[in-house]
């Protein structure tokens, strides 16, 4: 849910500035806003540019300590921020250096490239030559157009023949270059074992400045990572130090924060004492308030989902205690296979374990994985094995209750995934529309929220009195007089109380001005729920369709794997093997992504739109001495 927050409005002498900045920001629950919008100063920019170096650096140590090993083993210094500076210009001086061998390196290896077919030679004894009248030169030609007539004319002697090209030097004791139909080589002018030597040293150098790294990553690391913090706080301080308003000529500076509701007397205790003039009231709905939200385990869980679109803003409803188990489901029914959602659980298990500081992530895999497992259980998929068909003694007592096209016949002659994803569709926008209603209600007042809960009763009572007798069920005569009269009542609001704004003015005319306007709207709405009702609950089919696919696909793998492996023992299994790994490891990731993807789509499309979901919220992030 999202916190309460209390508005503060502070108004600072000059003198007592900087003991209130350092006062506020030991507290660390007041949120202070930016009042001079897109102000910098030499400071601020100073601070970003150092951290985005910082960044880079670490960035740096990260590559070096995954792609190197070190040669021996280095003993961690204690955290001392004061040398982050020093040490990240080492770094910066070590990559400097690496991109400079780097690129030696690569002319190296384009001159052994160059030299290798002519094999090691002296250019000293052809430098002799050439004072003698006959000048050498390089060339290479397709091994079919060399022309023999080029030994006779110009000593042309093949030295090395290479895919097909052969590679030969001529000589010519004239002043133009010899005429042959041949692609000239200009060759460096040092020997091959020269740049073989010189490539030896370059590596060492290389290896040297990556041990170089390695060490600093080892032995300094936590003084680097010191030093970003500390420079995170002065980028904060920074902009604390611009988010004021000078007033009476600079003496007094205006301010204005946030904090939470639940930290308000803390703070009014610090004023008080310090007698900081101050005003402390309830945001007004104008303000750009920021938003902290605290949910339970489950829900916190799918947060990184929501920040991928947006944080609520303070007017809206958190959605995440809503969407979390809708999300959790959507992803089961996607992927659709048991196997695959024990691989997943597995492997996030283990994960929790491995790397306890992305165990939220391991956490939320296992819950993904875990509702996978049961999905493809209730629809008896196995890695691509349909367990309503197969002939196993342990899954028949089961096979009456798999949900499959058996049951065609009790969903209208519909595949029954189909039926029941539109269904979980309905519940879902109708929960939406629901938010939507109570947002109203919180933001503008009750009134404002019936026109949105009369559409939430109409289509509950429509689909109660016309859907259930499709599934057999019979609705006794009073029972359906209710849903008919609720009905009824609902089109009340949906006409005339759409937008209670248009009976504010007092007059007759505009009262029925107000009626008609209503009306209309209502008509307007009415045509817009019918045509994109429809839609948003067609867009929730791609749950079984993408479930049916790669089941289809994972069936598919299993017969390529039995059909192509050939009729020997020991062979017959491996091959069977590898195309059973290659087939459902394909599978497993196209499923991973439609099974993230399609369930965020119908989240952030049909559900968002459907509970009236503004986003946009910034986030609360109080002034405080980071750690």
């Amino acid at each position: 849910m999202i916190q309460d927050m209390k508005k503060l409005t502070f108004l600072v002498t000059a003198s007592e500035y900087d003991k209130f900045i350092a006062d506020i920001r030991e507290l660390g629950v007041i949120h202070v806003e930016e009042l001079q919008q897109g102000a910098t100063s030499d400071e601020l920019q100073a601070g970003l540019e150092m951290a985005e170096r910082y960044k880079n650096a670490l960035k740096a140590l990260d590559y070096a300590a995954e792609s190197y090993e070190p040669s021996t083993t280095y003993v961690p210094q204690p955290a001392d921020a004061s040398r982050g500076v020093a040490l990240i210009e080492t770094v910066e001086r070590l990559l400097k250096e690496e991109n400079s061998v780097k690129h030696s390196i690569d002319a190296t290896d384009a001159a052994i490239q160059q030299l290798e077919p002519f094999g090691e030679f002296s250019w000293h004894t052809l430098h002799q030559l050439e004072k003698s009248g006959y000048k050498p030169y390089f060339y290479v030609v397709n091994t079919k157009m060399y022309k023999a007539e080029w030994g006779e004319k110009y000593y042309a002697t093949a030295i090395d023949e290479i895919n097909k090209k052969t590679y030969f030097v001529a000589f010519s004791n004239e002043e133009t270059e010899p005429a042959i139909t041949a692609e000239r080589l200009f060759l460096p002018e040092e020997s091959l074992s020269y740049y073989q030597e010189k490539h030896k040293t370059l590596d060492e150098q290389l290896a040297s400045i990556h041990e170089q790294m390695l060490q600093v990553n080892a032995v300094d690391r936590a003084s680097i990572e010191a030093g970003k913090v500390a420079n995170e706080n002065d980028i904060q301080l920074s902009k604390v130090h611009l988010s004021n308003e000078n007033i009476a000529d600079g003496a007094v500076k205006l301010m204005i924060g946030w904090t939470l509701k639940e930290n308000a007397d803390k703070v009014v205790d610090y004023l008080e004492k310090e007698h900081i003039y101050y005003e402390l009231e309830d945001p007004a709905f104008e303000d750009n308030v920021p938003i902290q939200i605290k949910n339970d385990k489950f829900s916190s869980l799918f947060e990184p989902i929501l920040r991928m679109y947006s944080l609520p803003n303070y007017h809206d409803i958190d959605p995440l205690p809503f969407f979390a188990p809708f999300f959790m489901l959507f992803f089961g029914l996607c992927m659709g296979d048991m196997g695959y959602g024990l691989l997943i659980f597995g492997a996030s298990i283990a994960l929790i374990f491995a790397k306890p500081n992305l165990s939220a992530f391991g956490k939320l895999g296992a819950l993904l994985g875990g509702m996978t497992t049961i999905c493809g259980f209730i629809t008896g998929t196995f890695f691509g094995i349909d367990l309503a068909t197969v002939d196993w003694e342990f899954i028949k007592p089961l096979q009456p209750y798999f949900i499959n096209d058996s049951m065609k016949d009790s969903f209208f002659g519909y595949s029954p995934m189909m039926v029941i994803s539109v269904i979980i569709g309905l519940i879902q926008v109708l929960l939406g529309m629901t938010l939507a209603g109570c947002k109203a209600v919180k933001n503008y007042g009750f009134i404002y929220g019936v026109g949105k809960f009369s559409w939430v009763v109409a289509l509950l009572s429509a689909t109660i009195l016309f859907g259930l007798p499709l599934f057999g069920a019979t609705l006794s005569q009073p029972v359906q007089y209710v849903l008919y009269a609720l009905i009824a009542l609902s089109a009340l609001g949906i006409f005339f109380l759409n937008n209670p704004n248009a009976y504010k003015k007092s007059s007759v005319l505009g009262k029925a001005l107000g009626v008609g306007s209503n009306f209309g709207a209502g008509l307007w709405a009415t045509y817009g729920m019918s045509t994109g009702l429809l839609g948003d609950l067609l867009s929730y089919i791609r749950l079984f369709a993408l479930g049916l696919t790669g089941g289809v696909l994972g069936s598919v793998f299993n017969q390529l794997a039995m059909e192509m492996s050939p009729d020997v023992p020991v062979v017959h299994e491996l091959v069977m093997i590898i195309i059973l790994l290659f087939g459902h490891g394909i599978n497993f990731g196209l499923c991973m992504i439609s099974s993230f993807v399609h369930p965020m789509r119908l989240t952030f499309v049909e559900y968002f739109k459907n509970a009236d979901f503004e986003g946009n919220g910034k986030e609360y992030q109080p002034f405080r001495v980071k750690a």
